[in-house]
């Protein structure tokens, strides 16, 4: 038999429907202000799409120096969205982390090219059985060459084409990336350590096997929530002490009682961009 479930009487006069019309209105401004805002903070993010060798298409966004000036080359930041920042509209991958680098003392204090390429719906970073089987907490991870996934090949293809640019200093190219992204840094740096002058892998993990391709080769500053529901803390401290064993250059922090969104705490970290811009390439 079901429950019936009743409700207090209650009326609603013509100053209360006024007055909630009022309310929904202001809501309403403040709502689009604040899209407004971040669409205009976005735009400072020019729309790029890179068409790769096969004709595959890779959306991106890319930021340039406030003062770009001629024969002055420039660090590049390249940053790895999480899965639920995957799709075709060239936004979604700004949600997170792209506000870090449009802050106004970080423009003035880290000049940087800044890139944000944009995964395709239903696909990863990098191959879905190594981001699956840390998920479930199996640690064998495939010890086998797996290719790149489509959309890394894209960026890999992309990365050639910028860091051909006069523009860039290629001694100071970093990556960055959460979830799906930091699985995507491990994946790329196993197959581009060259590239590379310092890394930020944020609540990932990656294949434990493909470490001593890059240990030792730049340095890490690895971060995830000891409470992580998504991806457990035990994926990053995997690749940790794998990282270490091999004379790897780590820096692990981990947040006592943070959830997957551990990138909050790790972009308000005040030494993470003075550490990042610090590196050089080791040669």
């Amino acid at each position: 038999m079901q429950k019936k479930i009743q409700f207090p009487y209650f009326s609603i006069t013509k100053n209360t429907l006024k007055a909630i019309f009022q309310a929904a209105i202001v809501i309403a401004v403040v709502v689009a202000l604040w899209h407004s805002e971040v669409y205009a903070q976005n735009d400072q993010y020019l729309k790029k799409e890179f068409t790769g060798a096969d004709g595959s298409v890779l959306p991106y966004r890319i930021l340039y120096p406030e003062d770009l000036q001629q024969g002055v080359q420039y660090p590049v930041v390249l940053f790895l969205h999480g899965a639920g920042e995957r799709g075709n509209d060239n936004e979604k991958q700004l949600v997170h982390g792209s506000g870090l680098f449009l802050d106004d003392s970080n423009r003035k204090a880290y000049p940087a090219i800044v890139i944000f390429p944009q995964c395709p719906e239903n696909e990863w970073w990098v191959d879905l059985s190594v981001i699956g089987n840390i998920r479930m907490g199996n640690n064998t991870i495939p010890a086998n060459d797996y290719p790149a996934s489509a959309p890394l090949k894209l960026v890999k293809e992309l990365m050639v084409e910028i860091l051909s640019k006069e523009i860039v200093d290629n001694d100071r190219v970093y990556v960055m990336g959460l979830s799906m992204g930091a699985f995507g840094i491990f994946d790329l740096l196993h197959r581009r350590p060259d590239w590379f002058a310092a890394a930020v892998p944020i609540c990932g993990g990656g294949d434990t096997s493909k470490v001593h391709k890059y240990a030792g080769k730049l340095p890490l500053w690895v971060f995830h929530g000891s409470d992580d529901s998504v991806v457990p803390a035990e994926a990053s401290r995997m690749m940790v002490n794998a990282l270490q064993e091999a004379g790897g250059d780590i820096i692990y922090t981990e947040y006592p009682g943070v959830d997957h969104n551990s990138w909050d705490p790790a972009f308000a970290e005040k030494d993470l961009l003075p550490w990042i811009f610090e590196n050089k390439r080791k040669r």
